[in-house]
This record gives C-alpha cells, sequence and structure tokens, in this order.
C-alpha cells in the first residue's frame, strides 16, 4: 500500500476491541512517527504509554477538572478504559529561539504520524481532546512538568470487526489550496 492508498484509506474508530499492539512493536512505530521534520531536531515531545489501570489517571484527571468526586470518578475512569492501549501525547518544549507554537506542532505531528501507522499495521485508532487538556489536574494525574502540555490521547485497539464501508465525503481541494 502506498502512502497515498494509506491516507485515503484511513478511519477514526469511535470504538476499537481488546487486543493492542504490544510495547516492542509501539517502540517501533514511535521510531518511525518521529521521522517527521522538526526544526533544529529539539524532539520537543514525549509520549505517556497507559494500560490496564494506569489509565485511571486519565479518568481521575478528568473528573478532577470537571470538579467531581466519589462516584462520578467512575464514570470517568469507564471512559479512560474505551481502549486497552492509550497513549497521551505531549508538548515538551525546549528552551531557545524556536517558537513555542512550532515545537507543538512537531508533537502533534507525531501523534499523526503514529496514528497512520498504528492504522496501517491494523490497529484501529482514535484520537480524543477537549477543553480540560489542559487543566492542573490533568496534568498533575499524567506527572507532566513545568511548560508541558497535553494534547491529547490517541485510544488504539483491536479494528472492529465490521467497518464502515465508503470514505469521507472528498473535500473541493480549490478551496483548500489557494494562491495569493
Amino acid at each position: 500500500m502506498t502512502a497515498f492508498e494509506a491516507l485515503l484509506a484511513r478511519r477514526s474508530y469511535s470504538s476499537v476491541g481488546e487486543d493492542a499492539p504490544k510495547r516492542k512493536e509501539l517502540l517501533r512505530l514511535v521510531d518511525a512517527a518521529s521521522t517527521l521534520a522538526d526544526h533544529k531536531s529539539l524532539r520537543p515531545w514525549r509520549l505517556i504509554e497507559l494500560r490496564g489501570a494506569d489509565r485511571d489517571l486519565i479518568g481521575i484527571g478528568l473528573a478532577k477538572a470537571e470538579g467531581k468526586k466519589g462516584h462520578d470518578v467512575e464514570k470517568y475512569v469507564r471512559k479512560a478504559h474505551r481502549s486497552p492501549l492509550v497513549i497521551a501525547v505531549v508538548s515538551a518544549p525546549r528552551r531557545g529561539k524556536l517558537p513555542e507554537w512550532e515545537q507543538e506542532a512537531v508533537a502533534s505531528g507525531v501523534a499523526h504520524n503514529l496514528s497512520l501507522l498504528l492504522d496501517e499495521a491494523g490497529w484501529g485508532v482514535f484520537w480524543r481532546t477537549g477543553s480540560h487538556t489542559r487543566s492542573k489536574a490533568v496534568a498533575k494525574a499524567h506527572g507532566l512538568a513545568d511548560g508541558e502540555k497535553l494534547l491529547g490521547w490517541l485510544h488504539v485497539g483491536s479494528k472492529p470487526a465490521r467497518r464502515r464501508a465508503g470514505r469521507r465525503k472528498p473535500i473541493d481541494a480549490k478551496k483548500f489550496l489557494t494562491r495569493p
């Protein structure tokens, strides 16, 4: 499959199965995902691999950000368990002349590359974000350092047996590729 074909075939899955790539496969894919353009090779990102009970951290952080306590926290923890593997995408900007927004773009690029590679390897992937990715409670739950920002989570699992046919509605590329 060519890169072009892979991009056209890629889909987000709102629900994935209980199998997930093993760490060895994930490391290989992260290595490949890191080959994107990265001015000055700062590598201003990191990924947090969350499996099993580690996924509870997401739910607990989101519940705290919402001001929820006690029994209400369970709902948020269940959502964090929608996939067997969750990869938190973290922007970890480096000091220097390169603007922070450009470094954050690199972190987003790594996440997108990784989602494409996971899809091509046969895994179902969906990316979740939200207003609480930048909350202090969520940052603390993920052990983020000062200056690091959570961009969202890649949920990864086996692709569902049934897949919706067809591709996304095509765009009119002329509307998005403009000239001065």
